[in-house]
């Protein structure tokens, strides 16, 4: 989102509009030493906003959050104290099995006391949006739209030889909702021929890393997988491979998937939750699996390690993908304040 906060806040200068931006600390990478950053320095950053705003009140037309809870009490204050118009947008994942019953009926109570003081839901993909009416209730359903995000297409190395070497990819934060316990599992059920000269590099940090290499370990597959940490040149990384991997227990929007696709690299994921936006089509630039069905999955590898399933003509299938740009994120965003 780093480069959506630049584009967009230089965008909005270039038609007269000035940001605050509130964030809980300030950063100088980048270009966020030109947004005008108030930092909560570690404090909650509702309370924060909501304190600076009391003590020193700016008249502004719009409220936009990224990345908090929705529908709670701090939208409510905020309407008390200006009739800005304020734009929620949700990028907050789903747990694997759903909320459980007392969550789900709190999101419905606090959709009904708190929606009201939100004027536009922006989900990141129809899946997002669905969620947000299912979540919050149906009074929100007309004031809900769904904005894609957008990356740097051009930043993007393309793939050109599809010839397969046994060589995949795992980009994801490492968590048990990304399913990489799955793809351990499927990688196990393989017949020893096809384990021999596999190679599944691992991307990502997160909480579950030690219990995905104790797996790992336990089945007797350490010269197949490899954790390569968090990178920041995946735009690069992806061309190098012949698949992505990701066996995802479901997503909001999924931007590894989408930057596969658009560097060229087919997709192997499961066919609703990592194949969210639908960009995946079987057998044209990826194959799809079930959620959690490890014997999909190993069946699919066993015809990739054996030449029975190859991608021959991929950038005829990757003109969707190639419309979800930075630029054309930030020109949909600008238009919800005009």
């Amino acid at each position: 989102m780093d480069h959506f906060f630049w584009r967009f806040d230089a965008a909005a200068k270039q038609n007269g509009i000035a940001i605050d931006w509130f964030f809980p600390n300030c950063s100088q990478h980048g270009d966020y030493s030109k947004l005008t950053i108030l930092e909560s320095n570690g404090q909650n950053i509702e309370i924060f906003f909501l304190e600076t705003y009391k003590s020193k009140p700016v008249v502004y037309t719009h409220i936009i959050t990224h990345f908090i809870e929705l529908c709670t009490p701090f939208f409510y204050k905020i309407k008390q104290l200006t009739s800005a118009k304020i734009i929620v947008v949700d990028h907050n994942p789903r747990p694997i099995l759903g909320y459980p019953l007392k969550k789900r009926l709190e999101k419905k109570v606090k959709g009904m006391l708190f929606s009201r003081s939100i004027d536009l839901f922006v989900g990141v993909s129809n899946y997002s949006k669905n969620q947000l009416v299912k979540e919050f209730g149906k009074q929100i359903n007309k004031k809900s739209i769904v904005i894609f995000n957008g990356l740097e297409i051009d930043k993007f190395k393309k793939k050109s030889n599809y010839d397969v070497t046994n060589n995949f990819i795992v980009a994801s934060h490492l968590r048990k909702d990304k399913g990489i316990q799955d793809l351990i599992v499927a990688v196990d059920n393989l017949k020893e021929q096809f384990k021999t000269n596999l190679k599944i590099d691992i991307y990502g940090e997160g909480y579950f890393e030690e219990e995905l290499k104790k797996m790992i370990i336990q089945f007797s597959l350490t010269a197949v997988f490899s954790f390569k940490g968090s990178v920041s040149n995946l735009n690069e990384i992806y061309c190098n491979y012949d698949f992505l991997i990701h066996p995802s227990h479901g997503e909001t929007f999924c931007f590894s998937v989408i930057e596969s696709l658009l560097s060229g690299l087919p997709v192997i994921t499961t066919r609703d939750q990592g194949n969210v936006l639908g960009l995946v089509e079987e057998n044209k630039n990826g194959f799809l699996f079930e959620v959690a069905k490890t014997g999909e999955l190993t069946l699919i590898l066993q015809k990739i390690v054996a030449q029975e399933y190859q991608i021959n003509d991929f950038s005829a299938n990757n003109k969707k993908v190639n419309d979800l740009s930075l630029e054309k994120m930030v020109e949909n965003h600008l238009k919800i304040i005009y």
